[in-house]
């Protein structure tokens, strides 16, 4: 996902929550499992919600969404692949693989300033996440 964009995109929708990136499926999953440089998980704790490309360089997101949801602490935090795949085999792999959303990137970025406001009113306002 152009992170670029999601961060001004967030930023035009003044969006309060911090925002952690990763820049590739590496090191996202380092984040998440807290190794290396992200093993404070004062400094570093885990999201609330998952924005998760497929996407990346090194390891892909399909892999990383069946790590996550392989770990009892990660697999009740909220996941959405924000994909520009419409590829049915793309949705039914990370669905199976227990993706919470699956939500395909629009092309302009209105469109995307639509689907990060869309994001905050359910996953970061109305929804009542699951304990941790």
């Amino acid at each position: 996902m152009d992170i670029e964009l999601t961060l001004d995109a967030f930023r035009e929708r003044r969006l309060s929550n911090t925002v952690h990136v990763a820049q590739g499926g590496k090191e996202g999953l380092d984040y998440l499992f807290g190794r290396g440089k992200y093993d404070d998980r004062e400094q570093h704790p885990l999201p609330d919600l998952i924005l998760l490309d497929l996407k990346m360089p090194v390891v892909d997101g399909h892999e990383v969404l069946r790590q996550i949801k392989q770990l009892p602490i990660l697999k009740r935090i909220p996941v959405i692949v924000l994909s520009s795949s419409k590829e049915e085999g793309d949705r039914a792999m990370t669905y199976d693989n227990g993706a919470n959303s699956y939500l395909v990137k629009p092309v302009s970025f209105d469109g995307f300033l639509d689907v990060v406001h869309q994001i905050d009113s359910y996953w970061l306002s109305l929804n009542v996440p699951p304990p941790l």
